[in-house]
């Protein structure tokens, strides 16, 4: 491991960048770090059995992407908000028959109010979409895969002059960055093999770049002198 203005950095083979995000991540829960920007990281970070330019292209068009709007995170589909704005456009026709000014006003506003976040929606998921091709197609050939949120900052890339994958990761507070990298250093130190993460169905035709994963699986456990 290597430091940066950037972070800490690993540069070696798939297996290296692998193990590096296996013990940050431990590192982290050492620390006491049980949150789902955590989650969302350890989630994202290259696996053993991954292949760059396919599952963590995906994994990170996905991160990357539009955040959803007030109707996809109360599970609303377009259709659904349309049908309750007609609902509520008709209740307030029924207030005006009643004399109920004041409520079909409030009526109507509510059908615009679902018209609009219908039209949300619908914008969110077509740029979503276009962002998604074109992050996978286009812009993960010219920058590297990338990983931000408040715990910490990444990215991820193949050096092809170098034949080397280099990964370099930052954790955004520095008082917690000081104790993970205390335990970094503890980890190069003492440990003799660390025992990298293996999916049991991963084949060794389908390791990333030719590299063959490591014989065992285990919860990124490490073995001290």
């Amino acid at each position: 491991m290597q430091e940066s203005v950037a972070g800490f950095k690993e540069r070696g083979t798939w297996t290296d960048v692998v193990e590096f995000g296996e013990r940050l991540v431990y590192a982290l829960r050492e620390e006491g770090v049980e949150s789902d920007a955590l989650e969302a990281f350890d989630e994202w970070r290259p696996k053993a059995h991954e292949r760059l330019e396919e599952e963590v292209s995906e994994k990170t068009a996905e991160q990357a992407s539009v955040a959803e709007g007030k109707g996809e995170e109360k599970g609303k589909a377009p259709e659904d908000d349309l049908q309750t704005a007609g609902e509520r456009l008709s209740e307030s026709y029924e207030k005006l028959e009643d004399d109920d000014t004041g409520g079909a006003v409030k009526k109507w506003q509510d059908s615009i109010d679902y018209v609009a976040r219908a039209a949300d929606t619908l914008g969110r998921k077509a740029l979503r979409k276009v962002e998604s091709t074109v992050y996978e197609n286009v812009m993960t050939q010219v920058a590297p895969y990338y990983f931000d949120n408040e715990l910490v900052s990444a990215n991820l890339q193949f050096v092809r002059s170098q034949g080397e994958f280099e990964f370099e990761v930052n954790v955004n507070d520095d008082e917690l960055k000081d104790a993970v990298r205390e335990r970094l250093y503890d980890y190069e130190e003492g440990v003799n093999r660390w025992h990298v993460d293996i999916e049991k169905e991963t084949e060794t035709a389908e390791a990333v770049e030719g590299v063959e994963p490591p014989e065992s699986r285990t919860d990124a456990k490490s073995t001290t002198n």
